[in-house]
């Protein structure tokens, strides 16, 4: 699989992968630039397929809230309660971007959360930002990670806060669960930036991967493990997914993960790659497996 949008306001640009099952389609929902009225937004694209290999491009979700005014992206997307889920970030706020969230009944027309933007953490331990959500059920909760920044705008972290699961996830039902980050950057590798947490429960844990460094220095995919959802360890102090050699067509960056369980269970991980230091993008995907509790890519 290698997929970009063509059908967007750039030649070659898809980030920010995120992908379900629906009435026996795949949907993959990423990020690109569209023009609207005449005016370029990042905003998110929807492409469809029957097998996960081959994708079509469907549309993009309109603009249509006074948060989007700048943008949208990052989305992450689940099924619940007979409906897909859609939880995205505001864009071109800086530290005034937040999570927003939205329902769709057929995978490409979305009903917006009227409370939208619904969550951003305190600004006792961050910028107050949020951007590059993802959520996943864990004990009777739905957990949202989610990136940040520290209060001089200069280091990305990643922070988790909770709703019921069987709430409506709209603004006043999300609770920090850590006054703190849960992952920050600590190698080399990591630059100044960790984001785009992709979690997935696995064994009664959470595995989160996410993006060290930030774009094309290059970005890399870590991992770490969680019992509770908030202390975690990271496994690798080196990337579990590397950037391209050159020429490859993810020779600037292997980033922005995101991990899907398939109905045969078969996980896969989905991420963004560039070949020229982005000024194209393009997705991807492997398939990963578990061995003594570790992650492994799979041949």
């Amino acid at each position: 699989m290698l997929f970009t949008e063509t059908n967007g306001s750039r030649e070659a640009y898809a980030k920010d992968p995120a992908v379900i099952r629906w009435q026996n389609r795949y949907f993959l929902y990423f990020s690109s630039y569209y023009a609207d009225g005449g005016r370029e937004r990042l905003g998110i694209g929807i492409a469809v397929s029957e097998d996960m290999e081959h994708w079509t491009s469907v549309g993009h979700i309109p603009y249509t809230q006074p948060c989007e005014e700048n943008g949208t992206g990052a989305p992450a997307a689940i099924v619940l309660g007979g409906k897909i889920h859609l939880f995205y970030q505001s864009y071109g706020n800086q530290a005034r971007d937040a999570i927003c969230h939205a329902t769709s009944a057929d995978g490409i027309h979305f009903e917006k959360d009227a409370t939208n933007p619904v969550f951003r953490p305190s600004q006792d331990w961050c910028v107050g930002r949020a951007i590059d959500a993802d959520v996943v059920p864990f004990g009777g909760k739905l957990l949202l990670y989610f990136a940040t920044r520290d209060h001089a705008m200069q280091v990305q972290k990643i922070g988790v806060a909770a709703a019921d699961l069987n709430g409506g996830f709209s603004r006043g039902e999300w609770t920090q669960l850590a006054a703190r980050p849960v992952l920050t950057p600590e190698y080399a590798w990591e630059g100044k930036c960790i984001e785009a947490p992709a979690a997935l429960e696995q064994d009664g844990k959470i595995y989160l991967f996410y993006g060290g460094a930030y774009n094309c220095s290059p970005q890399q995919i870590g991992v770490a493990v969680s019992r509770d959802g908030v202390d975690f360890t990271k496994l690798f102090a080196h990337p579990f997914i590397a950037a391209g050699k050159p020429g490859e067509w993810n020779s600037s960056e292997s980033g922005h993960p995101y991990v899907y369980r398939d109905d045969d269970g078969k996980v896969w991980l989905f991420y963004q790659g560039s070949p020229d230091m982005g000024k194209s993008w393009y997705l991807s995907r492997c398939r990963i497996g578990f061995s003594q509790g570790l992650p492994v890519v799979c041949s």
